[in-house]
């Protein structure tokens, strides 16, 4: 294998797959990375035999070739190398890779990438595919409410429902439910619902930033597998199998109470009240007034931590309904108002100890629903 390419080329590709590369293994071929020399690109590929992806960069071939190197070690070389060529040469019946550029060189020990475990091949079943702007939205909007221990595998992953041309992503952790629908870019012949798991959905999101074209997805016909491709890049990734809760029922259909505030104010309150929550268990008290003739309504939200303190912050809201009390993981109220893009969010209240929903005022595409704590008023 001999061939040239730029350093910034082969840093990028690096850590587009660098974060496939499996980190505990009982099998080490997958901490490699694999490089292949195909015709005018190199190819990189990684794998935790959960996840794969592969990565094309441009760069001028004399000599086609392949060979695995690990992972860290080429990672952390090749990022410490200034922008400029770098010369890549593997000698023939040699398992030794060399680089160099300038006055720099390095001799990495790789492994024959014949053992490297294959990267499956997604050809068959259901394929669509879908703006690229859109699918950062729901995957931003959703994945942090997966949960992220094992206890319930299906809950690790984001439930995505295919249905014509609308794409709902769901994601719940047994505390909070986070429900997206979009508009897919070609509509699906069969509805179709796969668990995909939150990690796959946050890495592809990472490769999302720069993409400006369409994102193909394809899942296989036993809905084990899906692949995802984008301009210079694939990620094929295993499936959970298992049934995910019925999201539906968790929803309130209705409300008692509904405030509409700035997404901005209720941010900041709810940092101010966090710093006082996290000696309190993370609990935030939020209590609901409505406006008078005079005076307009107000969300009161606070924190108290016995040793520490406590904290009252007030903002202004339009309230529809009667007075009512809440309280909610402070966590779990910061990562929702985070993700939100919208200037005004709604919040939804039946009673203390019904769940409360939130949803972004402007747009109907989103919902998300927070268990309440339960405390002494």
């Amino acid at each position: 294998m001999k061939l040239s390419c730029l350093q910034e080329n082969l840093s990028r590709g690096l850590s587009i797959v660098g974060r496939a590369v499996a980190t505990r293994s009982t099998l080490p071929i997958t901490q490699n990375i694999l490089l292949s020399a195909e015709e005018s690109r190199l190819k990189l590929a990684a794998t935790n035999l959960e996840m794969a992806t592969t990565c094309w960069i441009g760069a001028k071939v004399e000599q086609e070739g392949a060979i695995t190197i690990p992972a860290r070690l080429l990672i952390d070389f090749a990022n410490s190398l200034p922008n400029d060529l770098i010369e890549v040469v593997l000698p023939a019946n040699s398992h030794t890779l060399e680089l160099k550029s300038g006055r720099f060189q390095a001799h990495i020990n790789g492994i024959d990438a014949e053992d490297f475990p294959p990267i499956p091949k997604v050809g068959d079943g259901a394929t669509t595919s879908i703006e690229a702007a859109s699918l950062r939205e729901g995957i931003g909007q959703v994945a942090f409410a997966a949960a992220t221990e094992e206890s319930r595998p299906v809950l690790t992953g984001i439930n995505t429902e295919f249905d014509g041309e609308q794409l709902n992503l769901v994601a719940a952790d047994g505390f909070r439910l986070a429900v997206h629908k979009t508009i897919l870019g070609s509509p699906v012949s069969e509805k179709a619902t796969v668990i995909i798991p939150a990690r796959t959905l946050n890495e592809l999101n990472r490769l999302l930033g720069d993409q400006e074209e369409p994102v193909e997805i394809t899942i296989n016909q036993q809905k084990s597998q899906a692949l995802f491709r984008l301009k210079n890049a694939e990620i094929v990734s295993q499936l959970i199998q298992g049934s995910f809760p019925n999201y539906s029922q968790v929803i309130p259909q209705s409300y008692t109470t509904r405030a509409v505030v700035d997404i901005n104010e209720f941010q900041r309150v709810t940092k101010m009240s966090s710093i006082f929550a996290r000696d309190a268990s993370g609990i935030v008290r939020l209590v609901i007034t409505p406006g008078t003739e005079l005076t307009p309504g107000k969300v009161t939200v606070s924190a108290q931590a016995e040793e520490v303190g406590s904290n009252v912050s007030e903002i202004d809201a339009l309230v529809d309904g009667e007075e009512a009390k809440i309280a909610f993981n402070v966590k779990y109220l910061s990562d929702v108002l985070s993700v939100l893009h919208q200037a005004q969010v709604a919040l939804e209240v039946t009673t203390s100890s019904s769940p409360g929903v939130i949803r972004p005022i402007g747009v109907d595409n989103y919902v998300h629903v927070v268990m309440p704590m339960f405390v002494q008023w």
